[in-house]
C-alpha cells in the first residue's frame, strides 16, 4: 500500500467516532464488546467491525479475561500511541506507533516460550 492510500486508510478509521470512542475507553483499562456497545451507543455488529479494523491495523489488543464465574472474555485494550504524517519527495510517509503494556509483554513472552 502506498504512502496516500494508507494515509487514507488510517484518517477514515480515527474519523469515526465509534473508533475515538473505543480508543479513549480502551486506552487505560480492557473492555469487552459488549461493554463497549452499551458506552459507543452502537450496534453490537457495529462495535465488532470497528473492533476488527483495528485489530487488523494493530491498534487495538485482544486478551482473554477469566471472570470471577469461571468464563471467560476477551477484552480490548488501545495500543495506539501516535499518527505521524510525513510530507517527502516521494509522497506521504505514514508512521504509527504503538504501546503495549509489561503485562501485555510479559504474555507474549511467555506465550512465545
Amino acid at each position: 500500500m502506498d504512502g496516500a492510500e494508507d494515509l487514507d486508510a488510517i484518517a477514515q478509521l480515527l474519523e469515526d467516532d465509534c473508533v475515538q470512542r473505543i480508543l479513549t475507553a480502551t486506552l487505560e483499562e480492557p473492555m469487552s464488546a459488549s461493554e463497549l456497545t452499551e458506552l459507543c451507543e452502537a450496534s453490537r455488529a457495529t462495535v465488532y467491525r470497528r473492533l476488527d479494523d483495528l485489530s487488523e491495523r494493530g491498534l487495538v489488543a485482544e486478551r482473554t479475561r477469566p471472570d470471577a464465574d469461571g468464563h471467560h472474555r476477551t477484552v480490548y485494550r488501545a495500543t495506539l500511541d501516535r499518527v505521524v504524517v510525513d510530507l517527502t519527495d516521494e509522497g506521504f510517509e505514514v508512521t504509527v506507533s504503538t504501546r503495549q503494556s509489561a503485562a501485555d509483554r510479559f504474555t507474549d513472552f511467555v506465550e512465545g516460550l
